[in-house]
């Protein structure tokens, strides 16, 4: 996984613990949702509902979301300051309500691992929106003010935009890498960092496409209406 620079002490250190956890929740959930047991179905019904609001509103995800291992003594690792702490959580629940709508009514797993066979960056996912060779201008602008958003709150909206089109193309995304992002992003110098990451993904988003994976120009229009759901997303 790609790191930003360090913009404050131990940041680096806590931009993968959030990786880390985000990857442990979705992959359990995952599992459960694809497997349809009720409870991670209950699970991702709970998390989708906070997808692209502010964390601060949404305490039913509180007792969901276990944060122990970001806390102090957690695994023998350095306690978090408050700040870092406070930052760690609004990342982690970003990612995992994100996931929860990219997963909505999609049968096969749409948090995948980042390689460099396979990308799986915000970058490569909006490239592969975009036909072989061509540029979708408006999917490429959503990427930009992504990245150029003032806040996190902003920046959760202008992702959930994007990954209603991503879900709607069923094309994966590495939601522990984006955690990190959310995190390091939240720090001073951090915005422009994962900016240079997303367009640097964004570069590598239509090489070593495995084959059986055809979603070049599956996406519908921007400003079409996501309506899509099955029985088990009702609630």
């Amino acid at each position: 996984m790609t790191t930003a620079p360090a913009p404050a002490p131990a940041s680096v250190t806590v931009r993968s613990r959030v990786a880390g956890l985000a990857t442990a929740h979705i992959t359990q959930w995952q599992k459960g949702y694809l497997s349809d047991r009720p409870k991670d179905v209950a699970a991702l019904a709970r998390l989708r509902r906070g997808a692209g609001r502010d964390a601060a509103e949404m305490p039913d995800l509180w007792a969901l979301v276990d944060t122990g291992p970001l806390h102090a003594g957690a695994g023998g690792l350095t306690a978090l300051s408050e700040q870092e702490l406070s930052r760690a959580e609004d990342a982690l629940y970003t990612a995992l309500t994100l996931w929860a709508l990219h997963q909505q009514s999609r049968g096969t797993g749409m948090h995948r691992p980042h390689t460099r066979e396979r990308p799986a960056g915000l970058g490569a996912a909006v490239r592969r929106l975009m036909p072989p060779g061509d540029i979708d201008d408006p999917v490429r602008k959503r990427l930009v003010r992504a990245g150029t958003a003032p806040d996190l709150v902003t920046l959760a909206q202008r992702l959930r935009d994007i990954v209603v089109l991503l879900r709607r193309a069923d094309v994966p995304l590495d939601y522990g890498l984006l955690a990190g992002q959310l995190y390091a992003w939240q720090w001073p110098g951090g915005p422009g960092a994962v900016r240079r990451e997303w367009g640097r993904s964004f570069h590598t988003g239509q090489q070593d496409q495995p084959a059986g994976e055809d979603t070049a120009g599956t996406a519908a229009s921007p400003t079409t209406t996501d309506t899509d759901t099955d029985d088990k997303d009702a609630s």
